[in-house]
């Protein structure tokens, strides 16, 4: 080696020449596992470690949580909340995910989704955002709120693009969303064609009275007359005109349930496409899952209307998409 070249790594530590400490000989002391027997918290009276005796108060909320004691796993878990200090922010979001799902199972939604919130305005990193955003989804779930439930999936699926499970929690909100949207769009249609009614009916009745509709020709005087027969003639513009809002609704309700079913068959189409995806590396329980959803999903396709050629094309441009993500550097 020539004089003056350095080896990259191989200076040595000062450790390295360091005398070693000697090490005391002396008695060993003694280490006494501690048993926990099932419910083993019921019998701690008290401890001294006040960090220990939260932790008991919260296994006993747990345990009344999971024996469906909801109001009694909510005090324990309030009382915790209380005495935790604001530097324990791990078991602070523990307890406050307990006390939000006590809420949903006791019917307070509107406190869980506030209690949910406050998480997620709180959430330091992508594992904790995803566990809030999954209680938030249980409590929308249990709300009915389908708008709020899809925007929690859609969130979830932009934090893990690659879980079909999400996927097809997005399909099935979707579906469940298509018989809402079209009660509401049909019961908008028929208010808007009584309101466009009434409008017709109004402007070709003379008197503005709620006698309006008794009126006949020979019961008026003249110019009254004249007026309801120069009105009826507005009448058939007046049907026109309905039907062409009729009409146009009709097409807004058919556009907006094709959208939805849209939505819900691409959900569906790379949920099972990741499934797919998935399926070579897993065994046992995990593909026999993974095969009997697939079979679900096709059994769903089958009742959209589309044609075969757009799913086809739906397919494949997601396993375009799937391949630049995976393999960003092939082409």
């Amino acid at each position: 080696m020539e004089t003056g070249c350095w080896l990259l790594g191989g200076e040595f530590e000062d450790s390295v020449f360091e005398e070693r400490r000697e090490r005391r000989t002396g008695p060993l002391t003694s280490y006494r596992a501690k048993l926990c027997e099932p419910q083993w918290f019921y019998e701690e009276t008290g401890s001294s470690d006040d960090v220990e005796a939260l932790t008991i108060q919260k296994f006993k909320g747990d345990l009344a949580y999971r024996r469906q004691e909801y109001q009694k796993a909510l005090q324990e878990y309030s009382s915790i909340s209380e005495k935790l200090p604001s530097t324990n922010f791990a078991m602070k979001r523990d307890v406050q995910e307990g006390q939000a799902r006590c809420l949903v199972h006791l019917g307070r939604h509107e406190e869980a989704l506030e209690i949910a919130t406050n998480l997620e305005n709180k959430a330091t990193n992508t594992d904790h955002l995803t566990t809030v955003l999954y209680l938030q989804f249980a409590i929308c779930s249990s709300l009915q709120n389908l708008e709020k439930t899809i925007f929690c999936l859609q969130k979830l699926i932009s934090l893990h693009p690659f879980n079909p499970w999400n996927w097809g929690r997005l399909g099935e909100a979707y579906l469940n969303l298509e018989p809402v949207l079209a009660a509401l769009l049909a019961s908008s249609q028929k208010q808007n064609s009584f309101t466009s009614s009434d409008k017709a009916i109004k402007s070709s009745c003379p008197h503005s009275g709620k006698d309006c509709l008794l009126c006949f020709p020979e019961m008026l005087p003249e110019s009254s007359a004249l007026s309801v027969e120069t009105s009826s003639g507005n009448n058939q513009k007046n049907e026109k005109a309905l039907k062409n809002i009729q009409n146009c609704m009709a097409e807004e309700r058919a556009a907006v349930l094709l959208e939805t079913q849209m939505k819900a068959c691409a959900s569906f189409i790379r949920t099972r496409l990741l499934l797919q995806l998935a399926q070579s590396q897993q065994t046992s329980f995990a593909l026999e899952r993974n095969l009997k959803t697939q079979q679900e999903i096709e059994a769903k396709m089958k009742g959209f209307s589309f044609k075969e050629d757009t799913l086809l094309l739906i397919a494949e441009i997601f396993v375009i998409h799937l391949r630049e993500a995976y393999c960003p550097f092939r082409r």
